[in-house]
């Protein structure tokens, strides 16, 4: 489910980017606002352009500021020397009020110092010398038109990916609050409260379904007049939720007034207008539980099919929660949640290599041995291709569903950049916008550490980036202590930062160990570590062995420290070594 909301959202993401072509190619007649002391002046520029532009004329800033008080005018030309002001002064003045508009001062050459440094600062967009000549200044006003059009377009893309950042939150959050211990009650209307304000509508509902009297009856209803709503019931087939519960097909209504399905019967009851609606069946295994509602787009918007498929995508992790709070009611809440982590693990375990790539010149092993049935740790080994290998290992903060969730989404995110770009492999890249995609759907307080290896073949080298987890060890022929990679940055899902790359030369019998804090941190029943000289010395112990050896010896003498001690985080390590 992770993985089709983060490609779901990866597609909106795009469209978003293009959605506001065709405004950006429309011919706007522009309106401008022109102010200069001179008569003849003002009467020569609306000669010369009033055939292209709606102007606006004025001889002193007092009057200009009037005019743009009551007419929405998209650029401003001033002359520089107004009397009371210089034309930069009155432009600059005009910015907190009006930051889309575009500016331009005319002005002899005796002012271009100080129109410069305006230029510099962003104060003005252009500057026309005077005498004007037309050509030059009618593409000033069309450069100016350019640039306000790309400033509406941005911010209307800006809003848009905010509108979807938002729903990928919600998405989140509601998938968080499926594994906690709730009233059915109170986790519903947490969840209808939150839908209604990301689709920003007036009222949402969930009305369950019981087979006993094969009616719908409101559990959440939320709005102006919820508490009257929760009072009726609806029979299967009748109205819009009747007909999406008896086919168990999602509906998407802008006029429901116009709708055959659409009973006006509540609205007679509770005074309340239902102008548009998006109404999702709740179904899980085949069996209907009831459905979701949210009515009435605020601000007289309309709902879309990025809503439609937002509300589907939320009905099905709302259908979880309610078969798992139902089964909470007849006292089989063990069995179920056994049933459920059982599964998880399941499907925690797919997302984890099958098997790892066979290779020519290096062995490679790997183990992960969760310390619950679902947990945060994660690796794969990936052959881009004949040359290049990936070495990646995750540790999540925290553990249980949560961590596995947010393990979901990185295996998502490694899985679309390798669909998109193994022919053209970048690893800073791929840190950067696995980065972007965990601060864009966890919350502030979960993270993960990663480290990322890219191996060469065919120089031998690998290209490390430590993003704040274990530095892996390379243990080498003659050289005392382990090379360390520690070269990288913070840890991935809170903010946006650069992250620094190293690289190093790999020789015959090099044993290259990356692993996460479970094996360093496994406490034995005095709560003590078991420690990183420790895992060095058993690597150095060992380092002739085969790769395998090497693993299994660290695992037996992990085991041994531990003796018997409760396992307390998972433990995930993986050895590399180099063949002759």
């Amino acid at each position: 489910m992770c993985r089709e909301i983060y490609l779901y959202y990866e597609k909106q993401i795009c469209i978003a980017t293009n959605i506001y072509l065709k405004f950006l190619m429309s011919k706007i007649k522009l309106n401008i606002l022109y102010i200069d002391p001179s008569e003849a002046d003002l009467h020569s520029f609306e000669s010369q352009l009033g055939k292209f532009y709606h102007i606006h004329t004025t001889r002193c800033p007092k009057e200009a500021r009037k005019i743009l008080r009551h007419n929405t005018v998209q650029l401003v030309i001033a002359e520089q020397e107004l009397g009371e002001s210089t034309g930069v002064e009155f432009l600059k003045s005009l910015t907190g009020k009006y930051p889309d508009l575009i500016k331009v001062v005319l002005a002899d050459s005796r002012h271009t110092p100080e129109i410069i440094k305006a230029l510099n600062v962003y104060t003005v967009h252009k500057y026309i010398i005077k005498p004007w000549d037309t050509k030059e200044l009618k593409e000033a006003i069309d450069d100016g038109l350019q640039i306000f059009v790309k400033k509406r377009k941005n911010k209307k893309i800006l809003t848009h990916l905010q509108y979807l950042l938002d729903q990928m939150n919600l998405v989140h959050t509601v998938s968080l609050k499926i594994s906690e211990k709730k009233p059915l009650g109170v986790l519903l209307s947490e969840i209808m409260e939150g839908s209604k304000t990301v689709m920003n509508a007036e009222a949402s509902s969930l009305l369950l379904y019981d087979p006993r009297d094969r009616m719908l009856h409101f559990k959440v209803a939320t709005g102006e007049k919820g508490a009257l709503v929760k009072k009726y019931s609806v029979k299967m087939g009748e109205g819009i939720a009747g007909w999406v519960a008896k086919h168990r097909k999602p509906l998407l209504i802008e006029d429901c007034y116009k709708d055959y399905r659409f009973s006006r019967e509540f609205d007679e009851k509770t005074k309340f207008r239902t102008r548009s609606m998006v109404c999702v069946p709740l179904v899980r295994k085949r069996k209907l539980l009831g459905v979701m509602e949210v009515i009435n787009k605020r601000d007289g918007a309309s709902f879309t099919e990025a809503d439609l498929n937002i509300f589907g995508t939320l009905a099905s992790q709302c259908a979880i929660s309610i078969e798992n709070a139902q089964l909470t009611e007849i006292q089989i809440e063990s069995v179920a949640l056994e049933r459920e982590l059982q599964t998880a693990r399941e499907i925690q375990q797919r997302l984890l290599p099958a098997s790892l790539p066979e290779f020519r010149d290096i062995e490679v092993v790997a183990r992960l041995i969760p310390a619950r049935k679902v947990g945060g740790d994660y690796y794969n080994i990936v052959k881009i291709n004949d040359r290049l290998t990936l070495f990646f290992i995750a540790d999540v903060s925290g553990k249980g569903v949560p961590a596995a969730l947010i393990v979901s989404t990185i295996f998502s995110c490694l899985e679309t950049y390798l669909n998109l770009f193994r022919d053209d492999f970048n690893l800073p890249t791929l840190v950067l916008s696995m980065n972007k995609a965990l601060i864009g759907s966890t919350t502030p307080d979960k993270y993960a550490t990663c480290w990322f290896g890219l191996y060469d073949q065919a120089e031998n080298k690998l290209m490390s980036i430590n993003a704040g987890h274990n530095p892996p060890y390379i243990f080498r022929r003659g050289v005392r202590e382990p090379l360390v990679l520690n070269t990288g940055g913070v840890f991935l899902g809170i903010m946006e930062v650069p992250f620094e790359i190293e690289e190093m030369s790999l020789q015959p019998h090099d044993v290259l160990v990356f692993f996460t804090d479970g094996v360093t941190e496994a406490w034995n029943k005095k709560e003590e570590d078991y420690g990183e000289h420790r895992l060095m010395a058993v690597v150095d112990n060992h380092r002739e062995e085969h790769a395998s050896e090497i693993l299994s010896a660290i695992e037996e003498d992990v085991n041994q420290h531990v003796r018997g001690a409760p396992q307390s985080d998972d433990f995930t390590c993986a050895v590399v070594k180099i063949l002759e």
